[in-house]
């Protein structure tokens, strides 16, 4: 049977307090003593604009650490959080490259997928900060009060489509110069040739495309990588790099 991709790792960031707990924390200070709640005292002290404008520069702080991250060698090959592993239904295909002593074939398969990924990923930015200025007051109070993966979710609902049209191309053409992917990119289509009722589609899913599969694992781990920089600008003082990050996102904690 096919094994089943364990890629994802869960990211363990720790501060003082967490995002969420500020928040009850603060609520409840301020309720039992002014009757007010978080976001009046945040309102009050600084205008819609700024909390905007802060949300902003911690966004933007976030998707150019996530970029870099990624979009260098080995950015997705060595990380297990986002590394791009066989497709699960090509577990199988795996095994049986490998029972053949095809150990480095399967290998360098998986190889270029990561660096089709890595090589994609520069390309992405003007997406994020077209979305990141489009954002309105309230979209920013939203996610400023929302919680740890707020930023992460807008991005996903507002970007995603924009980002699978940008990062496929460069995908593929990744994927092309690699003789291991036309291989089995050949492979795949002269099965396709005798599969007149579309059997290998349904089993294969995804991974019948290729250049589809990295593309989506590609989205994937950018989306990975700024909900952890979100995390850590909301839990971690020492991250908020500027003085209107530290005022809004401190604010919160007063």
């Amino acid at each position: 049977s096919a094994l089943m991709i364990s890629a994802v790792c869960t990211v363990s960031l720790t501060a003082s307090a967490g995002w969420q707990d500020w928040v009850k924390e603060a609520d409840s200070l301020l309720k039992s003593t002014t009757g007010k709640d978080t976001q009046q005292v945040v309102s009050s002290s600084l205008s819609e604009s700024q909390i905007a404008q802060g949300l902003k520069e911690a966004l933007d702080k976030g998707v150019k650490q996530a970029i870099e991250t990624l979009g260098q060698q080995n950015g997705f090959l060595s990380d297990q959080a986002v590394k791009i592993l066989m497709p699960e239904q090509l577990q199988q295909v795996d095994k049986m490259l490998r029972s053949f002593g095809q150990d480095q074939m399967a290998d360098e398969f998986v190889v270029s997928m990561n660096r089709a990924a890595e090589q994609a990923v520069p390309k992405v930015g003007n997406v994020f900060y077209d979305a990141i200025k489009a954002m309105s007051v309230e979209d920013a109070q939203g996610i400023l009060s929302g919680g740890d993966t707020a930023a992460t979710d807008y991005f996903k609902k507002n970007t995603s489509e924009q980002l699978t049209k940008l990062i496929k191309p460069y995908v593929d053409q990744a994927m092309n110069t690699n003789q291991v992917t036309q291989y089995y990119k050949m492979m795949v289509s002269q099965v396709k040739t005798y599969d007149s009722f579309g059997l290998m589609d349904s089993y294969l899913g995804n991974a019948s495309d290729i250049d589809n599969y990295v593309t989506a694992k590609t989205m994937d781990g950018l989306f990975n990588k700024i909900a952890v920089q979100e995390k850590l600008i909301r839990d971690n003082p020492a991250e908020r790099s500027t003085q209107l990050l530290k005022e809004v996102f401190g604010s919160i904690a007063k």
